[in-house]
């Protein structure tokens, strides 16, 4: 037996070996190792010695980045391998005690040789892959060091006038110098050849450019007019939106024309050309300043616009924004000649010392508008302040604290770092309002098409601002100084995943798990709507038991939906087993409540003693069942208010269902008759009332009862089985009408319930009323007589000696006697 058992294993490993990607070590490509070895050196040199430029470190990282993913993807290949060639020792099992066939043993040695010898290559690689990272980090430290050192450099205060004049001196050897490379152009007669040659050409972009920059923004402005409403829906807004964007398309086609125009003379020099390269951006950078600034202060306010504020305020924070648009486009151009002319320390700082502080004041004029809103949210002491308002709030604070700071750091010499504090702080904000804006624009098509005027009430505006302010973390992160390889190098490790334990969850794992999860989700709600809609109303099924099935395939599904996108996405089932072992403990002491609605719920939608529809009455509320979830229950009451009863309550509390595997049920009406009446005669005409009315069933028949001698009457029943119990109030109402009506014409006393007062001691009130009277007034005899007074309107008056000390029966029923 034990020899079979090892020859089916050694078939089994063969049949493994035989198979494709199997058996052995796949053929790798072979790694340069010597050449990663050059490359590492030459890392190491320049982390130590420091000599290279940034330029040159960057292109190193870039190499070293190369080569770790190289090394990434040649240690998995071969763990490939590796796992291939454990499996296969695991098929063989571990050695017999007795020992095992000598072609078994062979078998194990030649494969416990081979897993050796994957398993080196794959040391190998996953060494030079460490090395290659922290390679990688060094690099980055170094880079980062320096970036943090020009921040903390420190020059001459600006306002010291010691330094104007050789800053000055720069700053128009710069222009000079541009200046001097067009007359260089100039002096070649080629050059004038060749602009006279492109003569048209020029004219043309010339004119374009001329009519696009003047006549655009009035084109737009008329448009705009047009357009815009207080009162505008979806598809009117997006057209307002697309029509503003001409603030912006035409003027930029136009600086691109004019830029055509002068390359069309071919007088620009090397500074020029970069110069005229870097123009666009800087106008693109004031047009979009612009167009925000018109379109977060509006000439033509809308109804559900989020900054009220006064036509000259809005009209102050077109100003203010146009004036930022030109300080950042001017600080773009100031960028590139300072970095090709390599300004001086002192030389830089003062000249872009006017534009700090010219930003840092229209900051402080932004914030102080955006202040001039907050007072007046908080005069109108709104209780329901919106999330917009705490955004603005924060906005204006962190506008004025960076003013004041950029500022105070510009004069102290601080140039950099004032730098890096005023102009990332206007362009996060205007981000963020450029966010806002694609927020609505996207939230406005999504409402187009759902058919809907307005998408304000939609949950779709919510999760498109969730989406965009996930995507702007890596941008708002550039724009306050990283660089686009620390961006890289957070995807790469989000990538790779996150280890807990031997399972590693990587992005590409989520996206799978929410695909699969997504189309099992979808496949269950389809199967569901086909069951209640096709399948199950063809069947005998009550509606409780239709909705049973359907939360139970319900249930079901999501639960396999579940398993299934964990298992697809590669994460190990026995380790979420082993969480959920360890939080066992957790939810059986902290969430046994939770726990217990639940497995009532699973037991109502399976034993189903209530279903939907009923009508119950449990812990003292009473109602139809209009819902049945997994924790609760919810209950309509006759009020029309939802009283939500946990499931618990329903499987061990005591439950009355009057409606469970039918609605018939009984009437009670109560009636009484004034003593001296026939009671043969009252109880064939509650007979009569009874069969005559409709929802009465005739079997079994209805009948009356006599109940009892009460207090002032007669008191019968009717009690008769109706068709549907839950007309019994309207049943009872109406035999009350018709019993009332029938009495009135057989000439039938109702009575009321009737009191006797008896007085034991007449005259004493007499005298008493009598010594109470004014001494003014006239003095009459008052004749007091000694008998007893008393009401009787009924010939069966109680006696004194039936009072028995003030104890009384009161007449009525006070109340129907129960509703079945």
């Amino acid at each position: 037996m034990i020899h079979l058992s090892a020859a089916l294993r050694i078939v089994f490993v063969v049949v493994l070996m035989a198979l494709p990607g199997f058996g052995g070590v796949a053929a790798q490509e072979t790694l340069d190792y010597d050449k990663w070895r050059l490359q590492a050196d030459r890392a190491e040199e320049a982390i130590e010695f420091g000599r290279a430029s940034d330029m040159a470190m960057e292109a190193l990282r870039s190499h070293l980045v190369q080569w770790r993913g190289t090394f990434d993807q040649a240690r998995t290949k071969q763990q490939i391998s590796t796992d291939t060639l454990e499996a296969q020792l695991k098929a063989l099992g571990p050695v017999p005690e007795d020992g095992e066939p000598e072609d078994a043993a062979q078998l194990r040695v030649e494969l416990t040789e081979r897993l050796a010898k994957s398993r080196a290559p794959t040391r190998r690689a996953e060494l030079a892959f460490a090395e290659a990272e922290e390679l990688i980090h060094a690099v980055d430290g170094v880079l980062r060091a320096r970036q943090t050192d020009a921040l903390m450099q420190k020059g001459p205060s600006p306002l010291n006038p010691l330094h104007w004049t050789g800053a000055f001196q720069e700053f128009s050897n710069t222009f000079m110098h541009v200046v001097n490379e067009v007359k260089t152009s100039w002096a070649y007669q080629a050059r004038r050849y060749e602009i006279v040659e492109n003569l048209p050409k020029m004219v043309f972009y010339l004119v374009l450019a001329a009519v696009l920059l003047w006549r655009g923004r009035f084109w737009t402005e008329r448009l705009m007019r047009q357009v815009q409403q207080t009162e505008m829906s979806a598809g009117r807004w997006l057209v307002a939106f697309a029509v503003s964007l001409g603030y912006i398309l035409l003027p930029l086609a136009g600086v691109y024309a004019l830029i055509e125009a002068i390359y069309a003379t071919d007088l620009a020099g090397l500074r020029g050309d970069r110069l005229l390269s870097k123009v666009p951006e800087a106008a693109l950078i004031f047009l979009l300043t612009v167009w925000l600034g018109q379109r977060m202060f509006p000439k033509v306010v809308q109804s559900n616009h989020f900054l009220r504020l006064s036509e000259a305020r809005r009209a102050e924070g077109r100003f203010d924004t146009f004036l930022i648009g030109l300080v950042l486009a001017t600080n773009e151009i100031f960028k590139i000649l300072g970095r090709f002319d390599i300004w001086s320390v002192e030389a830089r700082g003062i000249i872009f010392f006017p534009l700090i502080v010219l930003a840092g004041l229209l900051m402080l004029r932004i914030a102080s508008l955006l202040g001039a809103y907050l007072t007046q949210e908080r005069e109108e002491e709104r209780p329901d302040r919106s999330y917009g308002y705490q955004v603005i709030q924060t906005i204006t604070r962190f506008y004025q604290i960076c003013a004041v700071v950029g500022i105070a750091l510009a004069i102290t010499g601080f140039t950099r770092a004032s730098e890096a504090i005023i102009f990332p702080a206007i362009l996060s904000v205007q981000w963020i309002a450029f966010v806002f804006m694609l927020t609505r624009f996207l939230s406005h098509i999504a409402a187009l098409l759902q058919g809907r005027k307005d998408s304000s009430e939609s949950l779709i505006p919510v999760l498109i601002a969730l989406v965009l302010a996930t995507i702007s973390l890596p941008i708002l992160a550039l724009i306050w100084g990283a660089r686009v390889a620390d961006i890289t190098e957070i995807w790469t490790k989000l990538a790779r995943g996150l280890s807990i334990g031997q399972t590693t969850i990587s992005p590409q794992d989520f996206v799978i798990f929410l695909a699969v999860f997504g189309l099992g989700y979808g496949i269950t709600r389809l199967l569901q709507k086909t069951m209640r809609v096709t399948i199950l109303p063809k069947t005998r099924l009550d509606i409780g038991g239709q909705n049973a099935v359907v939360s139970g395939i319900g249930y079901v599904g999501i639960f396999l939906a579940a398993m299934i996108a964990i298992n697809n996405a590669g994460i190990d089932l026995g380790s979420i087993a082993l969480v959920a072992g360890a939080l066992s403990v957790g939810i059986g002491f902290g969430l046994q409540t939770i726990v217990s609605n639940f497995v009532s719920g699973i037991i109502l939608l399976v034993e189903r003693p209530v279903s939907e529809g009923d009508w119950i009455e449990v812990a003292g509320q009473m109602g139809y069942v209009r819902d049945i979830s997994v924790r609760a229950t919810r209950i309509e009451t006759f009020d029309r208010t939802d009283v939500i009863v946990p499931n618990a309550d329903l499987v061990t509390g005591q439950v009355t269902n009057y409606t469970r595997g039918n609605t018939v049920g009984r009437v009670i009406v109560p009636v009484g008759v004034a003593y001296g009446t026939d009671p043969r005669r009252i109880e064939k005409l509650l007979l009569e009332v009874a069969n005559a009315h409709p929802m009465v069933l005739a079997t079994p028949a209805p009948y009356v009862v006599f109940q009892g001698f009460g207090a002032s009457s007669l008191d019968f029943e009717i009690r008769a089985i109706l068709r549907d119990v839950n007309w019994v109030l309207s049943v009872r109402s109406d035999m009350n009408f018709e019993i009332a009506r029938r009495f009135a014409e057989e000439d039938i006393e109702i009575p009321f319930a009737q009191t006797d007062i008896w007085l034991r001691n007449p005259e004493t009130l007499a005298r008493g009323r009598a010594e109470t009277k004014p001494s003014n007034e006239p003095k009459h005899k008052v004749r007091v007589v000694p008998e007893i007074l008393s009401q009787e309107t009924d010939p069966m008056a109680m006696s004194v000696a039936d009072m028995d000390g003030g104890d009384s029966d009161a007449g009525g029923d006070g109340g129907d006697g129960g509703d079945r």
